[in-house]
């Protein structure tokens, strides 16, 4: 069978690097952002553990199914396919030691294709260069972990509670956290429907409208992340809908920090949701922490929303709010939506391409999450947003380059506003010019300066030697 071979380096102990992939997180940190998997059951590193997940093969989504085999604590581990789209599939996964804080992954792969002695001579681009940026994007998602959990590794872990763990950041966040060997727990509704990979982990169930908590305790929490709140961009907006999207981000927020003010151990730190929204739209101007809201409607639900974690912070809980700016994931988000026309060449300028868009990756979302968690003097509004802020036009040529597509075919805002009405105005037409200062004076370093290089990890587009 042919055999695939990839080394990663690693700045962290064979115990540490053992450690990341042995946690209930793993998967979902490890898996490519473009390659659309759905985890179905995350397996433990234990001979016979399994991993059922869904692959995305052009409509298809056929499930792979994957037995551990060969597992010797802290030193290898093997995973064959026992179902899936491929005709083999055996992995080996080794941890060497090359010195005192440094390891290496050592990944051999056996593989064939269904009807392998008929379709090998396909595999040059159906299969290796996917390996390639696979490995590419699992080592530095690796790597990259690792360096910020050992940036706090002196400090004790840490026990957090997340509303909307279920959201596109709340599942990745929650996976790092565990990742990071803190002890993580959902904050739930009685709807709320968890994927099936984590339905065993523990949850507190509440009722957001009134603060009942309805199964487990709120006590004795060092850290509430508040991420919960309906979709702004998921459904056409009405009176109806943005009634929605406004009242389910006040009135929860202001049940949770009552609900503090009644616990007999009340969180040490509350981090709280927002959004760069709440500046309205500002033209070229430059936006900082210290600049006064807008007046549109996503400003003054930014503004209430804020408002009503105040009382956390009045009752002496270290609070933050995370204004986030565009997310910038094929998972979900503004790129999701864009990829496809982006594909097919249209991807040009949107109501003249003039509006900023204030982007910031995935990874730093999280990351700087983190560190404001973990960071005891932070405190107050935090822009969640690059360094870097780029307009419509240029995020559209950066996606285009990336893409090796053409990205000049326009789209007239008229066309924007007949197709999405309000909404486009308020996520497309109008734009914030957002500098995450007072993330850089706290000492956050980020990732993902420019958009390029973010569009090319997780799109997997990276340049590979």
């Amino acid at each position: 069978m042919p055999v695939y071979q990839h080394i990663a380096a690693y700045d962290a102990t064979v115990e540490d690097v053992w450690a990341w992939y042995d946690s209930p997180g793993a998967f979902r940190r490890i898996m490519p952002e473009w390659e659309g998997i759905r985890p179905v059951q995350a397996g433990a590193l234990v001979d016979g553990a399994k991993t059922r997940f869904r692959v995305q093969l052009g409509p298809l989504r056929p499930m792979w199914v994957a037995r551990h085999y060969g597992v010797v604590q802290g030193e290898v581990f093997n995973d064959v396919m026992e179902k899936g789209p491929f005709g083999a599939w055996d992995h080996e996964h080794r941890f060497v030691s090359t010195g005192a804080d440094t390891s290496e992954i050592h990944d051999t792969i056996q593989w064939k294709l269904p009807f392998h002695p008929l379709t090998f001579w396909t595999a040059p681009f159906t299969v290796k260069g996917r390996m390639k940026q696979m490995f590419a994007y699992r080592t530095l998602r690796v790597q990259e972990d690792l360096k910020r959990i050992a940036m706090y590794a002196d400090q004790p872990k840490q026990r957090v509670l997340i509303s909307g763990s279920t959201g596109l950041i709340g599942m990745q966040l929650t996976a790092f956290l565990q990742a990071a060997g803190h002890e993580v727990i959902r904050l739930v509704r009685p709807s709320t429907q968890l994927p099936s990979d984590v339905q065993h982990e523990t949850c507190v169930v509440w009722n957001d409208q009134t603060g009942e908590v309805l199964e487990g305790s709120m006590e004795g929490f060092d850290t509430v992340i508040h991420l919960a709140g309906a979709g702004i961009g998921d459904k056409r907006w009405n009176a109806k809908r943005k009634a929605l999207i406004e009242s389910s981000r006040t009135v929860p927020t202001e049940q949770l920090v009552g609900l503090f003010g009644r616990l007999e151990k009340p969180p040490k730190t509350f981090l709280c949701a927002s959004a760069v929204g709440i500046y309205g739209n500002r033209g070229e101007e430059k936006l900082t922490e210290d600049s006064p809201p807008g007046e549109n409607f996503l400003a003054t639900t930014c503004l209430n929303w804020e408002a009503a974690g105040v009382a956390a912070k009045e009752s002496g809980i270290r609070t933050a709010w995370i204004r986030t700016g565009i997310v910038t994931t094929p998972m979900g988000g503004a790129l999701q939506k864009l990829l496809l026309p982006s594909q097919l060449g249209a991807g040009g300028p949107a109501g003249g391409g003039r509006q900023y868009y204030s982007w910031i990756s995935l990874d730093d979302q999280i990351y700087a999450t983190y560190h404001l968690m973990m960071n005891e003097t932070c405190e107050g509004a935090y822009n969640f947003t690059a360094p870097e802020p780029v307009t419509q036009k240029q995020y559209a040529k950066a996606l285009g380059r990336v893409l090796r597509r053409p990205a000049f075919a326009p789209a007239p805002g008229f066309m924007l506003k007949l197709m999405l009405g309000e909404m486009a105005q308020a996520l497309v037409l109008d734009g914030q010019r957002v500098f995450p200062n007072r993330l850089l004076e706290s000492g956050y370093v980020f990732q993902h300066n420019d958009l390029e290089s973010c569009l090319r990890q997780c799109l997997g587009k990276q340049r590979i030697p």
